[in-house]
């Protein structure tokens, strides 16, 4: 660490006070919404654990993460937590930190109700150690509710990170020592990969994508997520818009047939970054008004991406 204190000093300063706030921390309900939004917004148990997370949640990436837009980042997140989101989830590699740092600076004060989820890219037991300690600090936090080791990405990365020295181990010991609530695991490439992490581990939730696409190639829906409802693992939805390239004229034209196939799924929120409010505003509205896709429906709307559905997976590399 860079200060010059061992580790386990670093934990034992963290932990001295935060037994009471996490204690205090619970699911807050939603702030009552303005701009004719319906609140507050439904929410969802993530697995076992006991937390209850909104529909939408706030991902860390877009305007979050851009260091030039401190203001409108901060004003993001305050109108997110009006509007009824109570989780947002970010990373240290979201802006190289900017993204961490916007959350910790808008929360200061008003923690309490927030559920935070971040990430780390190390593999090993000590980067791992170092990445939190660095997210803790730019969150302004002494606890994390959810961590997790992001972007699962080949064999090496499962078998390293299960290692002696790998970065399951910090996880666990993060937890134990109450710095972190809940652990996890991230992928978008390779849905077995995920799911044999599951069965090696008793992660709490993952964070893996969902959309309209996913079924024309090694589908993460077929094969990922009975596994993890089966186990209680809370399902996080990313990629619900592709980053847009969900969309066609003559595919999946609207946010709402996007958002709503993937809250029809057995997942516990859709994370989703925001570049204006405009944005935000429609994500809030789709998330409290939301009504599940009939059978016909999430059938048709994966009929529709049939003909573009590479494009669409562009995030799995191997297309």
């Amino acid at each position: 660490m860079g200060t010059g204190i061992s580790r386990r000093t670093f934990f034992r300063s963290v932990i001295a006070g935060s037994a009471l706030a996490a204690a205090a921390r619970r699911i807050a309900p939603a702030a009552q919404a303005s701009g004719g939004i319906p609140s507050p917004m439904p929410t969802r148990p993530l697995g076992k654990t006991g937390a209850q997370l909104s529909l939408f949640s706030l991902g860390g990436q877009c305007a979050l993460e851009r260091e030039s837009d401190r203001d409108a980042a901060l004003a993001i997140i305050d109108r997110a937590l009006a509007l009824g989101v109570n989780c947002i989830d970010t990373a240290p590699s979201y802006g190289h930190g900017a993204s961490e740092r916007r959350v910790g600076e808008a929360l200061k004060g008003r923690r309490k109700g927030i559920f935070i989820a971040t990430k780390t890219d190390d593999r090993s037991y000590d980067g791992a150690m170092r990445s939190l300690e660095g997210s803790l600090k730019r969150l302004q936090t002494d606890q994390i509710d959810l961590w997790q080791i992001q972007n699962i990405f080949n064999e090496s990365d499962v078998d390293f990170m299960f290692a002696r020295e790998g970065a399951v181990r910090a996880l666990e010991k993060a937890r134990e020592e109450h710095v972190v609530r809940f652990t996890g695991i991230t992928g978008h490439r390779d849905p077995f990969l995920l799911k044999r992490a599951l069965e090696r581990h008793p992660f709490d939730a993952m964070l893996v994508s969902v959309n309209a696409a996913d079924r024309h190639f090694n589908s993460f829906i077929d094969h990922l997520l009975p596994a993890a409802v089966a186990r209680g693992v809370g399902i996080m939805a990313m990629k619900v818009t592709s980053r847009g390239k969900i969309f066609r004229a003559s595919g999946v034209r609207s946010m709402e047939q996007a958002m709503r196939y993937t809250l029809t799924q057995p997942v516990s929120t859709a994370v989703i970054g925001i570049s204006s409010a405009g944005e935000l505003d429609e994500n809030a509205r789709i998330a409290a008004q939301f009504t599940p896709l009939a059978g016909e429906e999430m059938a048709a709307a994966e009929a529709l991406t049939l003909s573009y559905y590479p494009d669409a997976l562009w995030y799995r590399e191997h297309l």
